[in-house]
């Protein structure tokens, strides 16, 4: 059975943290494959404390 490929970010969002942590040149180069699981980790660590930030500026 074929797994779907669901993303919980966009691509527009990924690409902005690529580009915050220094790898969109790799990203650009190799795609997102080609990014070390550290540094997709502290994306999407990144990623956690905008939503955070949001939710909080919300309140």
């Amino acid at each position: 059975m074929a797994r779907r490929r669901r993303s919980v970010m966009s691509d527009k969002l990924k690409y902005e943290l690529a580009e915050e942590l220094g790898v969109a040149d790799i990203v650009r180069r190799e795609g997102f494959g080609g990014v070390t699981s550290r540094d997709c980790g502290n994306m999407v660590r990144l990623a956690i404390e905008r939503a955070e930030r949001t939710l909080a500026d919300q309140e």
